[in-house]
């Protein structure tokens, strides 16, 4: 597993922020967890703008709902993916979507991946656990990331 692993997760839903905190927490996973609250909060995160994330770490891993205000997910992966910078971070979509077209759009706007939010906690927190397992402890990294 890499060190210091690093998700950043932009939600804007204070309990399905919670909720994915919750189940990070449980996945056995040791990951630095950074919380912003849309796409525009993210891209700032990742750009290091502005006094609250000048210092910020570069993530191995986005996890970022698709609907949010300011700027949503479709918004934010097109963008992401587009940055010489940024493209090569891995950036999984989590959302209550099961719409095809929104499926079928994040993965043509380069999303890694695409989770639809149960609402069964149980399924939720093993779906994380799956994906927390997969990034952190299941994929080759290259050494200089």
């Amino acid at each position: 597993m890499a060190q210091n692993f690093m998700i950043l997760m932009a939600e804007d839903d204070p309990a399905d922020a919670h909720l994915l905190k919750l189940a990070l927490s449980e996945s056995c996973i040791a990951a630095d967890l950074q919380h912003v609250v849309d796409g525009r909060e993210a891209l700032e995160y990742l750009r290091r703008q502005g006094p609250r994330f000048a210092q910020a770490s570069r993530p191995d891993l986005i996890l970022i709902d698709l609907n949010m205000p300011r700027m949503d997910g479709r918004e934010f992966l097109a963008i992401v993916k587009n940055d010489a910078d940024l493209r090569d971070i891995p950036v999984v979509v989590l959302s209550t979507s099961q719409v095809e077209r929104d499926v079928l759009a994040a993965y043509r706007l380069g999303a890694a991946g695409y989770i639809a939010k149960s609402p069964d906690v149980d399924v939720f927190f093993n779906d994380i656990r799956r994906l927390s397992n997969y990034w952190a402890s299941q994929v080759s990294w290259p050494v200089c990331r």
